[in-house]
């Protein structure tokens, strides 16, 4: 791979940015990216709207967001796989998400086929 480390991170946020944005129909308002062994970290803040976090401010409202955030990104996770193996060369094989209704953020980790910042001088 002739790209730095800090080349395919950036590049893995962008597409997860445009990933969000077309399949979710909006985009978080940062997105951080670390390479670390075989898997890959994202950390997306500023996820939730306005009416989200109105909606998070008791138990029952909490859980609905966290169940259908999980749902819909979970129901597009093919892409986010295949769009990853394009990015680094790696089969993706498993993916672990959460969000926290708190901060607004969600974590995604991609465990890969192979370590990954190996790969880098």
């Amino acid at each position: 791979m002739n790209k730095s480390k800090g080349m395919v991170e950036s590049e893995i946020s962008k597409a997860v940015t445009q990933w969000e944005k077309d399949y979710l129909g909006r985009g978080s308002l940062t997105v951080k990216s670390d390479i670390l062994r075989d898997m890959i970290i994202v950390t997306l803040r500023g996820i939730l709207t306005p009416a989200e976090y109105v909606l998070c401010s008791d138990k029952e409202g909490l859980l609905s967001i966290k169940r259908t955030r999980t749902s819909l990104v979970e129901s597009g996770i093919a892409d986010l796989k295949e769009m990853i193996t394009n990015i680094v060369g790696f089969e993706v094989l498993s993916f672990h998400t959460d969000l926290s209704t708190r901060s607004g953020e969600r974590v995604m980790v991609f465990r890969l086929s192979g370590d990954l910042s190996s790969t880098f001088s």
